[in-house]
């Protein structure tokens, strides 16, 4: 039986990663799963940080969805999350099936790849099939890892919205493929304790890092913030493969 001082432990965990996970996404748009789910994977199971993930970026991506909703391009959501809806089922047996070393070696090369994307600066070509694709490889990522951001982002990039329509549609996506995923955890028996106890952190650390990563944003230049993103990405996912190799 959990002790209350570990759950204690695991909220103070949740603050203070999803703190940092959400100044990330102030900036980016897409960051936190990227940053938190590596760090969480460091300190609780790798399936705890997969789902408190999902759950605690529904929350974020909600607030933000909501207010910018005007902007948001309808059938462009409908369309990438419907097609995550074919990717999610086999995201949960990776999940389900793969023991904890295994789903975090999956993590940490992931994180690599996606590093490796947005480094490149890839642009995908325009058109509903990339869409789409984008939809069932961001399905699978996110009930596999928690990390279903770059996939959409860079199917979004293609189609050249403006700014806010781009960040509004990312975060209606978002929202709609973190609630079906968490809705999927409950049934699956993936939510418990620990889980609640680190999201609970994390709902206290949102806040505080939203209002840091806008500070941040309009103090450092994008290529300096850029720049140091992927610095901690590759170090979390370095930190995650010697975790799984050693």
């Amino acid at each position: 039986m959990t002790q209350p001082v570990d759950l204690v432990l695991l909220a103070v965990i949740g603050l203070g990663v999803f703190a940092f996970a959400s100044a990330a996404q102030a900036v980016t748009g897409f960051g936190s799963a990227l940053v938190a789910v590596p760090i969480f994977a460091l300190a609780v199971d790798t399936r705890t940080a997969v789902v408190a993930t999902t759950a605690l970026g529904f929350v974020l991506t909600a607030g933000t969805g909501y207010r910018e909703r005007a902007h948001v391009q309808v059938r462009t959501t409908r369309r990438i999350v419907v097609a995550s809806l074919v990717g999610m089922p086999l995201g949960l047996v990776l999940l389900a099936k793969l023991d904890a070393r295994w789903l975090s070696l999956v993590i940490g090369l992931t994180v690599l790849a996606l590093v490796v994307l947005l480094w490149r600066r890839i642009t995908l070509p325009r058109g509903v099939a990339v869409e789409r694709g984008a939809g069932l490889a961001s399905g699978v990522l996110l009930t596999a890892t928690g990390m279903n951001g770059p996939p959409v982002a860079l199917a979004l990039q293609a189609l050249n919205y403006p700014a806010r329509q781009f960040r509004a549609t990312l975060q209606a996506i978002f929202v709609g493929q973190d609630l079906i995923a968490v809705i999927a955890f409950g049934v699956l028996g993936f939510l418990n304790v620990q889980v609640a106890a680190v999201v609970l952190g994390g709902l206290a650390g949102i806040p505080v890092g939203w209002l840091v990563g806008d500070r941040v944003m309009r103090t450092m230049s994008e290529q300096q913030f850029r720049t140091g993103v992927l610095l901690v990405l590759v170090a979390t996912a370095a930190v995650t493969l010697v975790g799984v190799i050693a």
